[in-house]
């Protein structure tokens, strides 16, 4: 077991995995409070007109996907300032106007885009170092912003009208929001893909919320929670050779599934206990 830690493909994957869950930890309660899951799912494919920019262009195709992101960030952020009942149909808009675009730039590319199958269903095995640097840079603007600004980003997640009262910056807060959620769509495309974002920004925090109510404990086991998932996911994406993506998905979806059942066991129990009681 200790000797694959000596490959650097393998250092390099379990490090970006610790940032990314973490990442997810921190970024993913609010999402999941504020119902913006959607709203990450139309970041996450825009990103991929990005990707088949930088494609075309010859650069790091993260590069790309981050100056998508976040210009589709700022856009939706604006779009739901102004609470327009057709903000739905701009995410939709927005999340397939991104692939079409990258489906004709990489079209456009001469040759063939080896790694396009990474980006849509990722592949954390096959992070580089510098991807590795690109994740750290990511890792320290989300964690340094949300520490910040975290009393603000929850007051607008838990009472948007209420944070309005207190006359704090709202519409600031919610583009600074969107724009930190971006960049962790850009982080987390390495590590799971494009199709599978929104999974990992949900399932650590759908499983914290089985245990606990309080917002601060929920991120806290969240990040614990991501970090197991991505490492057991890893692990067994190397040894039987599974999708990295995919086995790091169900790992979480397995886990999530044990807890919900032992839970309504626990409940059914305790429920047959409560009416003998009373026979």
């Amino acid at each position: 077991m200790l000797n694959i830690l000596s490959y650097e493909f393998m250092q390099n994957a379990i490090l970006t995995g610790i940032m990314v869950s973490i990442i997810c930890g921190i970024i993913g309660p609010f999402i999941v409070t504020k119902k913006m899951v959607f709203i990450s799912g139309g970041l996450s494919h825009s990103a991929f007109g990005g990707l088949g920019i930088a494609y075309w262009l010859g650069v790091n195709p993260l590069y790309g996907a981050m100056v998508f992101v976040l210009s589709a960030a700022i856009a939706l952020g604006f779009s739901e300032e102004r609470k327009n009942d057709r903000h739905d149909l701009f995410i939709g808009i927005l999340w397939a106007i991104g692939m079409a675009v990258g489906i004709v730039f990489i079209h456009m590319t001469p040759g063939y885009a080896p790694n396009l199958m990474t980006f849509l269903f990722g592949d954390i095995l096959t992070v580089s170092r510098h991807d590795v640097y690109i994740t750290f840079i990511l890792f320290l603007i989300v964690s340094v912003s949300i520490c910040i600004f975290f009393k603000g980003f929850v007051s607008i997640a838990l009472d948007e009208e209420y944070a309005r009262v207190r006359h704090l910056p709202v519409r600031l807060l919610n583009i600074g929001l969107l724009m930190l959620i971006a960049l962790s769509v850009v982080a987390l495309i390495q590590v799971v893909g494009i199709i599978l974002v929104i999974a990992l920004l949900t399932i650590p925090v759908a499983i914290a919320e089985e245990t606990t109510s309080h917002f601060k404990i929920i991120m806290v086991v969240s990040i614990f929670t991501g970090i197991f998932i991505c490492l057991a996911g890893l692990t067994i994406s190397y040894f039987i050779e599974f999708p990295s993506g995919a086995s790091i998905i169900l790992t979480g979806g397995i886990i999530l599934g044990i807890i919900k059942a032992f839970k309504t066991m626990m409940a059914r129990i305790r429920f047959g206990r409560y009416s003998e009681q009373y026979e």
